[in-house]
């Protein structure tokens, strides 16, 4: 089971990168056929989505709507002053599975991953294992 690692640099305090391309790119290496990809964001204040690819105001939308749930500044009790990260990123997840069907990820057509910073601008890092279907 082919795992690769990525370092990506995030530019902003909060920010979603389409990462598809690059999960391609793997799937593409791995020969696998028919599986499954799992993405996995190793960091606590950061996240992975899925979600529209065709107008860029869908991210803003998603992050300025997280900035009004869970401001940046609350009553939070952790000292580092970026409790506010870790909640979005708990909120959105740390992991998507994908299905890969004929050597293709299985996404809609309007559909892309996005690695979600909330605490950068940072050098992060996130995992991409594919798993082969052994029928």
């Amino acid at each position: 089971m082919p795992v690769y690692s990525h370092e990506i640099q995030t530019h902003s305090r909060h920010e979603l990168l389409d990462i598809t391309e690059i999960i391609t790119a793997d799937l593409r290496k791995s020969g696998v056929v028919d599986g499954l990809c799992v993405v996995f964001i190793p960091h606590t204040t950061a996240g992975v989505t899925i979600n529209e690819n065709a107008d860029p105001s869908v991210k803003r939308d998603i992050l300025t709507k997280l900035g009004s749930l869970i401001p940046q500044q609350d009553n939070y009790h952790h000292l580092e002053g970026n409790s506010d990260a870790h909640l979005k990123a708990s909120l959105l997840g740390f992991s998507e599975t994908l299905l890969v069907r004929e050597g293709q990820l299985i996404l809609g057509v309007w559909q892309d991953v996005y690695f979600a910073e909330f605490d950068g601008p940072r050098r992060r890092t996130f995992y991409v294992s594919i798993m082969s279907d052994a029928r």
